[in-house]
């Protein structure tokens, strides 16, 4: 076995990449990156039925997006059949495997029979030791040669050593009658083929490690160090569901979130170094230790996700936060073609949101007309009380011949000082009445991205409103 680092992601294109694949993906990954090693991406598409054209590109679209990269080409199982076919004959040669001609009805009873006897369903070996193959119109399927006695011993650096005795394991079905390989096979075949050193998976595949490492030495290959993550559990420690990360990754790119912020946001998620929260791409490549990884299973913790998520967009620079505020705003049917600048919208509004898609939903008023108030804001800020203050503010603004936030703010300033309110008495009523809300940025601010005309004319709109509530009353 070669002395550099190799390890694999080996997604299956048949349903959404969702954060348990790839924390997996990540830890892989890391794992290759931190010891100047390769990490390569199989394929697993042998269940044509199921593999779908869509699901593949979401996991490219989202190691892309990710930024994952994996060495060599992309290993797709679908166009190695010849491969599988080869070592399972090698098997049968070595006398490791053998055909086996058992009835459904046949398999049923002996799995009764096992229970009956209060041991775990089974396969008993009833044609291990026919020594033939299949006559004119049998189908029969392949089985491994399990050995008998001894143990298979796993060195886990996360799990630990696992001692598992080959007593407990019955012969595996390797081939189907169809000749097509099954998965333990096609694993074996392929991780020793790429050279794969170190196999980083979820401990759900830690009942197939064993078998595994059995068919690695039947074909006379050294076995990979298997390295087995904990499964992570939704907010409340259930297994994932849809509502809770086991989504497809691509919907955390469209909810607005950062790729740095989820990366971080995973690679904490079972693994950790000292207190440290914030990690950088780098510093996670210098720093990760898959012993460190935590037997117990982590639990998501969206609070977490968000937070860290507003970390990454205030350290971003303007424009990069501008290009995916734009895309998020065309997603959602709004002309930016003109102004404000959406690098000035993506500076202000960066500090005060935790996603690009509530970023985009609070910067809609600087591009498009509102179609109606927020009534709880209405209600409360534009009461006959505010009418007067938002005339005048609508005069001293209409009369700035500079339109810009110190003079915006001085006139806002001025009004208050007259009417002998408070600056938010009148800096309130009037956000709601500019931006259809009671959240924007800061007022002066708001109204300088926002232009003079738009300004002037929803303050006109927001009086009439107002001046229709007094005559009704």
């Amino acid at each position: 076995m070669t002395d550099k680092v190799i390890t694999r992601f080996a997604p299956s294109p048949t349903g959404d990449l969702h954060i348990g694949g790839i924390r997996t993906a990540l830890f892989a990954w890391l794992y290759a990156r931190r010891h100047g090693g390769e990490f390569l991406l199989r394929i697993e598409d042998t269940d044509r039925e199921r593999s779908t054209e869509a699901a593949l590109n979401v996991i490219l679209k989202g190691m892309e997006w990710l930024g994952l990269d994996h060495d060599r080409d992309i290993i797709y199982q679908s166009q190695r059949t010849e491969m599988y076919k080869a070592a399972i004959q090698r098997l049968l040669d070595r006398n490791r495997a053998y055909y086996c001609y058992c009835t459904r009805e046949e398999l049923e009873a002996m799995r009764g029979e096992a229970m009956s006897r209060g041991e775990k369903p089974r396969y008993n070996g009833k044609c291990r030791d026919l020594d033939r193959g299949p006559s004119a119109g049998e189908t029969p399927v392949v089985r491994f040669k399990n050995p008998l006695d001894g143990d298979v011993v796993i060195d886990d650096p996360i799990q630990g050593r696992v001692v598992i005795s080959n007593r407990e394991l019955d012969d595996l079905i390797i081939a189907r009658a169809d000749g097509s390989p099954t998965y333990n096979l096609t694993v074996v075949v392929d991780d020793a083929d790429m050279g794969i050193t170190h196999v980083v998976r979820g401990d759900d595949h830690l009942n197939n490690t064993p078998r595994q490492i059995n068919i690695f030495n039947a074909l006379g290959v050294a076995a990979p160090t298997y390295a087995h993550i904990p499964l992570i559990l939704d907010p409340e420690g259930r297994k994932l569901s849809k509502r809770h990360g086991a989504a497809s990754v691509l919907e955390y790119r469209d909810q607005g979130y950062l790729p740095e912020a989820l990366l971080n946001y995973l690679v904490r998620l079972g693994w950790s170094h000292g207190d440290q929260e914030i990690f950088s791409i780098g510093e996670m490549t210098g720093l990760f230790d898959i012993a460190r990884v935590n037997k117990a299973a982590a639990a998501l913790n969206p609070d977490k996700l968000a937070w860290l998520n507003q970390h990454y967009l205030r350290e971003s620079k303007a424009e990069d936060i501008a290009c995916l505020l734009k895309r998020k705003l065309v997603e959602l049917g709004v002309d930016v073609s003109g102004p404000p600048d959406l690098k000035e919208v993506a500076g202000i509004q960066k500090e005060r949101v935790k996603t690009i898609a509530e970023m985009a939903e609070q910067s809609r008023f600087f591009y498009e007309e509102f179609a109606e108030y927020d009534e709880t804001a209405a209600k409360k800020h534009l009461r006959p009380v505010a009418l007067e203050p938002l005339r005048r503010v609508r005069d001293a603004l209409a009369g700035l011949d500079a339109w810009e936030r110190e003079a915006i703010h001085a006139a806002i300033d001025a009004v208050a000082e007259q009417q002998a309110i408070k600056f938010g008495k009148i800096a309130q009523p009037l956000r709601v009445a500019v931006t259809g809300s009671a959240v924007s940025p800061s007022i002066d601010v708001t109204l300088e991205l926002l232009g003079r005309d738009r300004t002037l004319s929803r303050l006109d709109r927001a009086l009439a409103l107002i001046e229709r509530r007094i005559d009704a009353s």
